[in-house]
């Protein structure tokens, strides 16, 4: 087990390649706008279904008088 965690150790500190502060940057950037988008595209799947499932259910209201 020491061995294990001694080998990990030395990994990530002399052969992980971190990233620059620049590059976290454009990374996270990039994540927030697919988060925004993502979230736009469920909104209107949302909105879209609510608005079917109303009109079924009037249609079925309708059908039962």
């Amino acid at each position: 087990m020491f061995n294990y965690v001694k080998e990990s150790y030395n990994e990530l500190v002399n052969k992980v390649t971190w990233p620059t502060f620049p590059q976290l940057q454009s990374s996270t950037i990039v994540v927030m706008v697919a988060s925004v988008i993502f979230a736009l595209i469920v909104l209107v799947m949302d909105i879209s279904f609510e608005n079917l499932m109303a009109v079924i259910y009037k249609t079925l209201a309708n059908l039962g008088r």
